[in-house]
């Protein structure tokens, strides 16, 4: 027997970081980097992690999405998911990465020097059209503005606050070392101090779920958090699915 349950992974939104991208504790020494990645490979290849998503099937207008279902599933997992009032079930199958050749995610190198120091602005953006990886247009409020400074250059991020932290997909110019169909990564930033402070640690842009499944349907940066600079630091691609 088994009741839907909702989907904690909201791909449009910054409810998903506190699924795919781990709390971020500031600044990190190298153990506590080690730590994350490994909760990273453990939120994207467990049982139920981002690789196992094996569908996400949109629900015919006038079903009623409250209503428990039934059903013997054996090792699969289903979850309800919402965007802007649609619901669909989503259908995880631990058997799906091997089935796919996913194996494990490579990442650039550390480097401490890329945990940056920046500034808070809480004053939300205007409407900003979205678009997400299924060509599903949107007009996304973003919760404020993190600014810093990357090799010289002042760089602005849109984000969205996630409990006490904050969440932003962006690029960047690396992007051809990766995966030009994929070209945007995702990051949490630790919650501001007071001043408003905050570092933004490089190191920790993780790939969008989208990246693990097709069945996501991540929201891609806007054009604000589009650089012209590289940042080669954080989640690389996936192996072998990547390779050449």
């Amino acid at each position: 027997m088994f009741q839907f349950a909702p989907d904690p992974v909201s791909d449009a939104g910054a409810t998903m970081a506190s699924v795919t991208g781990p709390t971020s504790p500031a600044p990190p020494a190298a153990a506590d980097y080690a730590e994350w990645c490994a909760a990273r490979d453990a939120a994207a290849f467990g049982p139920h992690g981002l690789a196992t998503l094996a569908g996400t099937v949109w629900l015919t207008t006038g079903a009623d999405p409250g209503v428990p279902a039934e059903a013997t599933l054996s090792s699969l997992l289903l979850r309800r998911f919402e965007r802007e009032g649609q619901v669909a079930l989503r259908i995880y199958d631990p058997a799906r990465p091997d089935h796919k050749g996913l194996e494990f995610i490579e990442r650039y190198p550390h480097d401490p020097a890329l945990a940056i120091p920046g500034r808070f602005d809480a004053t939300p953006a205007d409407p900003t059209p979205t678009r997400a990886v299924d060509g599903y247009l949107s007009m996304t409020v973003y919760d404020g503005t993190v600014r810093f400074t990357l090799a010289g250059t002042e760089l602005e991020l849109l984000v969205h606050r996630s409990g006490d932290d904050l969440f932003a997909a962006f690029s960047d110019t690396s992007s051809a070392d990766r995966d030009s169909s994929y070209e945007f990564r995702m990051i949490r930033i630790p919650a501001p101090g007071p001043d408003g402070l905050v570092t933004v640690d490089l190191n920790r842009a993780y790939l969008p779920p989208s990246r693990f499944s097709p069945h996501f349907v991540c929201v891609m940066p806007p054009a604000t958090n589009r650089w012209q600079v590289p940042v080669q630091v954080g989640e690389r691609r996936i192996v072998p699915r990547d390779q050449d």
